[in-house]
């Protein structure tokens, strides 16, 4: 019997190895982004796009949370477990079991790279899109936080109240219709199969803050179905754009920009005028206070007023989890190529300056 647990312990610590092996040799491959784009982003995952989307399609629900909620059922079965094994000081069971968590730790590490994580590590978007100059000056953002405020104001003016008690079903077809349209501009932007859908852990996601999230294991593309009316076709389009392979935070939420302007629902353009609105206006009061407050004069009450319900929406379930998942997803993002964390979200403001930069 031991001796069957020892060769049982030493072939899992060979599988750990190669395990880690395979995810090293990956990471060296990261770090070529031009390889990554051309045999990955154009090659395999689009593969996994033709394969996961169609199959996870079928299913109206999200599977990839279901696919979580039993993860966090066995984690629980696995700790109290391991402390009953340790309780009966059953230590070489104990070491078995713990060598098989590692391995499933490592295999969902792999499997993450391999159906969507190296996406992070592709040259980026401002690269791709010929969007490289993103210097500006105070008065070229000054400009241009001038003309989304006036989108803004003039696409919120045209929202009705019958727009603002749309069902999720029509503002995931609207956004899914928008998605599609803008894959049919470039190859940059191509797609395949997009879907959105209302996550089955949307009361968690209100609790940590978060508005959706993409699950790179089943491809699909989740959303907070409870926050804001106004704010859910923006974030429907930005989650769909992980599903084109554009990982960076910054980059999703340009591509679910130029996405959602090219709309021609009132409600979509707006929700993402108002997006854009708030990301400049947080540059602008980081680069010139006296600028932010004559800017701010300049947006409508209705807008002021979205803002406000935005923030209150967030505060009424901001808590400690949501600090410590912040810290969380902070360092996820260094990690995956993203150095700047949560202030990535904030450099959209260099794409959305390059690509208006004819205009000013």
């Amino acid at each position: 019997m031991q001796k069957q647990q020892g060769k049982a312990f030493i072939k899992r610590g060979l599988i750990i190895l190669a395990l880690i092996l395979a995810v090293n040799l990956l990471m060296v491959f990261a770090d070529h982004p031009q390889a990554v784009e051309k045999y990955y982003s154009e090659g395999l995952y689009l593969f996994v796009c033709h394969v996961l989307h169609p199959v996870f399609n079928i299913f109206p629900f999200s599977f990839g949370d279901v696919i979580y909620l039993i993860v966090i059922g066995y984690i629980i079965y696995a700790l109290i477990r391991l402390i009953a094994l340790c309780f009966k000081k059953k230590f070489m069971q104990a070491g078995i079991f713990t060598a098989g968590i590692v391995i499933s730790i490592m295999a969902g590490v792999l499997m993450f790279y391999l159906f969507w994580g190296l996406n992070y590590f592709r040259p980026s978007a401002g690269e791709r899109l010929n969007l490289r100059d993103s210097t500006f000056t105070t008065a070229q953002l000054q400009k241009v936080t001038a003309i989304l405020i006036d989108s803004a104001n003039a696409s919120r003016a045209r929202v009705t109240p019958q727009d603002l008690k749309q069902g999720n079903d029509s503002i995931y077809k609207t956004a899914i219709r928008a998605v599609l349209k803008l894959s049919g501009t470039s190859k940059e932007y191509q797609t395949h199969s997009p879907e959105i859908k209302p996550s089955l852990l949307t009361p968690l996601l209100n609790y940590i803050g978060t508005s959706g999230y993409y699950n790179p294991f089943t491809s699909e593309a989740q959303i907070n179905y409870q926050m804001p009316v106004f704010n859910r076709p923006f974030v429907a389009c930005h989650e769909m754009s992980h599903q084109m392979g554009y990982g960076a935070e910054d980059e999703a939420n340009f591509v679910g920009f130029v996405a959602a302007i090219g709309s021609r629902d009132k409600l979509l353009r707006y929700s993402a005028y108002n997006l854009a609105v708030n990301e400049f206006m947080h540059t602008v009061r980081y680069t010139d206070t006296v600028l932010f407050k004559q800017l701010k004069t300049q947006i409508s009450p209705a807008v002021l007023a979205d803002f406000k319900t935005e923030r209150l929406y967030w505060l009424s379930y901001q808590n400690k989890i949501n600090t410590i998942t912040s810290v969380f997803y902070d360092n996820f993002l260094k990690v995956n190529n993203q150095p700047q964390g949560l202030e990535t979200y904030n450099r959209m403001v260099l794409l959305v300056m390059a690509m208006y930069r004819k205009q000013i």
